[in-house]
Parts: structure tokens; C-alpha cells; sequence
């Protein structure tokens, strides 16, 4: 595989050209968006979409070409970028037609329902020589990076346990409800928190999985309420929540450390520990305990905690372009220096096999056939 992966084995261009398959609220609202802002080094050359409307409102948006159908940009030569934002159930075999024709491609998630279809999708990257990227950009937010930040200098000691909520009260009704379409909370919202969560829970093994799903505010016939725990010896518990039920949501994220812990959401966050050469000694003692006056008594210690926060710094107050932007930048220099991807298809297959695991313990009856 050449150094870098441009069309042409280009090691350097400065402006990458770019596809979006779907104009949708991934395709329009979140790349659209994003690479108008960062036309340096991407230009959108061409979108496809089976909307007219659609079609005529990307032309005039980037001045790009139109299609109707994806298949009719698999002759051209120029395209460094495909990125594949069409509806989910559409990912893999849009993806796996894309890489058998020699393109780039950036898939929006989830990228597949099964660990098979991650493998092949792996299998037709390595074929083809081009790259297989997932658009999973809330690995560069900030308030993962913080809670990473505080976890990795060890002040909290060991993590016993990490609680991951992504919740809120919503009633939903699009096609994202329906389980045909590779719908539900797990496989629209839950790529962003469960990459998180194997990324503090470690990758390198496969954690053990415990999952209730249940429909509740949903109109479609996939879930609305996950409680997903990952566990494994010598890792922390991982408690992750994704409820379209919670009237009352109170953290992002709350770590339970042997020193201490944190709590926060994605705009603030507190922690506190203390600091164990600091602390009075103390021993094992089995008989009743007594306090000086001999009245019976309960362990009682004073121990000096050390309190900090965070709060999001302003210049990433705007989250969408913060994480889109670190995204991005990482993909161009994939694209045009060669670098490693720092999300891998094989990190993405561990997710998927979490989710994949999720479903295959909640077999939810379908009710709908697929949108599209």
C-alpha cells in the first residue's frame, strides 16, 4: 500500500476532492457543513442524492455535480473522498461496492449490524489498497479528553467503575426507529458513547456483555432505552446508559476511583481524591469499636481531599466543529502524509460485536419493513 492513499498515488495534494453520497442530516448538516468551513484542503466536487430537491440545493450550495445514484460516479477518477452518509442499512453494501472500485471512503455510522459485514468491509479495504475510515468524531470531544486526562494521571487510583449516560426525554417517529433499517438508539446514538467506553475499558480484549433494551416512547419497532454494562477482570465496570426516557438527566460522566472520583457533563466537570501517603493509617480491627467517652462508634476518618474542575475552554464551546474539525484534520493527513488512522475498522468491529452481543440477548419483534 503506497504511503499515501490519494487517487493516483499522489503523496501530497493540498486540496482533497470530495463525494457525499446523501444529503441528509448526516450528509448536509454535519459533513456539508463541516467542509464548507475547511475548503484549504477539501472541496465537495460531487453529491448524490435520490431527492431532486436535494440534488438542486447541493449545486447551489457547492457548486459541485449532481447524481441520483451512486453508481453513476463509479467511472470518474478524481474523487480523493467518498463519504457514504446515506441511511444505515445502506452502509454496507454501498461501502463494499465503493472499495471494489478503488475509492477512499468514510462511512457514517454505525458501519455495519454485524461483526460479518465489518469483515468484509475490512477484507475489501486491505483488497483494493484504499481506505476504510469511520466517522466516529466523538472520540476528539473535549470532555472525553478530559475524562481521559484525569483518569490517565492516576489521582483517582483504580477505576472501579465508570457510568456513561447519553440520555434525555424524547419521543421519536422517523425511519430511524424502524429495526429493518439498522435503526434504534444502540445503532444511531450508541457508536459515539460505546467507542468511548471501549476505549476507557481497553481494546485489546473483548469485555463481557450484559444488555436490556426496551421500546417505550419510540413509534417505530426498535428500542429507545438501553442499560448496557461491559465488564472483564481487572477492568473497570462500564455502566452505559442511552434513554430516550430520562426527564431528569444529571452527568455525562461519573467515575468511581479507588482515591476519588468524577462527575461531569460535556461542558463541566468536578473531581476529588485524595492522596494516599497523605492519609492517617489505619488497620484491621475486629473487635467493637468505641469512641473516647466508650459510647459504641463507626469508623470515622478526616482525610485531606484535593478538589479541581474543568470547564470546556471557549475557543471549543462549539462542539460540532470541534469534533468534526479534529476528525478532519486527522483524516487529511491519513489522506496526504500517510499517517495511521487513529480510529481503526478494527476498533470499530469491537464496537459492533458489543452491539451485535446487545441484540442478539434482546430480540425485539419487528413490526416494519425497511424505508429504503
Amino acid at each position: 500500500m503506497p504511503c499515501s492513499l490519494l487517487q493516483g498515488d499522489e503523496e501530497k495534494m493540498k486540496q482533497l476532492k470530495v463525494c457525499i453520497l446523501g444529503q441528509g442530516r448526516s450528509g448536509r448538516n454535519i459533513h456539508g457543513r463541516y467542509l464548507l468551513t475547511d475548503k484549504d484542503r477539501y472541496k465537495i466536487v460531487a453529491v448524490v442524492d435520490p431527492l431532486e430537491e436535494r440534488r438542486q440545493r447541493a449545486a447551489k450550495e457547492y457548486g459541485c455535480d449532481v447524481y441520483s445514484d451512486y453508481r453513476d460516479i463509479l467511472d470518474r477518477k478524481d474523487l480523493d473522498l467518498v463519504i457514504n452518509a446515506t441511511p444505515s442499512n445502506l452502509h454496507v453494501p454501498i461501502t463494499l461496492d465503493l472499495l471494489n472500485h478503488g475509492f477512499n471512503v468514510l462511512c457514517e455510522k454505525p458501519l455495519a449490524r454485524t461483526v460479518e459485514e465489518v469483515d468484509r468491509l475490512i477484507e475489501a479495504s486491505q483488497k483494493a489498497g484504499r481506505l476504510l475510515a469511520i466517522f466516529q468524531q466523538s472520540r476528539y470531544a473535549p470532555y472525553f479528553q478530559q475524562v481521559r486526562k484525569v483518569i490517565d494521571s492516576g489521582v483517582l487510583g483504580r477505576i472501579i467503575q465508570i457510568s456513561i449516560a447519553f440520555n434525555g426525554f424524547a419521543r421519536r417517529w422517523d425511519w430511524q426507529t424502524v429495526q429493518a433499517n439498522y435503526a434504534g438508539s444502540l445503532l444511531n446514538t450508541g457508536p459515539h458513547p460505546v467507542d468511548q467506553a471501549l476505549q476507557l475499558f481497553g481494546t485489546d480484549v473483548m469485555p463481557k456483555v450484559i444488555c436490556f433494551m426496551d421500546r417505550v416512547n419510540t413509534f417505530g419497532d426498535a428500542e429507545d432505552y438501553v442499560k448496557l454494562i461491559l465488564h472483564g477482570e481487572g477492568r473497570p465496570i462500564i455502566d452505559l446508559e442511552i434513554s430516550s426516557c430520562c426527564a431528569y438527566p444529571s452527568f455525562t460522566y461519573n467515575v468511581q476511583g479507588q482515591y476519588g472520583g468524577l462527575k461531569g457533563t460535556m461542558k463541566e466537570m468536578q473531581w476529588k481524591y485524595y492522596r494516599p501517603e497523605e492519609a492517617p493509617e489505619q488497620q484491621l480491627i475486629t473487635t467493637p469499636l468505641s469512641s473516647e467517652d466508650g459510647n459504641p462508634a463507626y469508623c470515622s476518618e478526616k482525610l485531606k481531599w484535593y478538589e479541581e474542575s474543568w470547564t470546556v475552554p471557549e475557543e471549543q464551546k462549539d462542539l460540532f466543529s470541534t469534533i468534526s474539525g479534529g476528525f478532519y484534520n486527522m483524516l487529511y493527513k491519513v489522506l496526504t502524509e500517510g499517517a495511521p488512522l487513529e480510529i481503526t475498522p478494527q476498533q470499530v468491529r469491537q464496537q459492533i460485536a458489543v452491539i451485535e452481543e446487545c441484540h442478539r440477548q434482546n430480540p425485539l419483534s419487528r413490526q416494519y419493513p425497511p424505508s429504503f
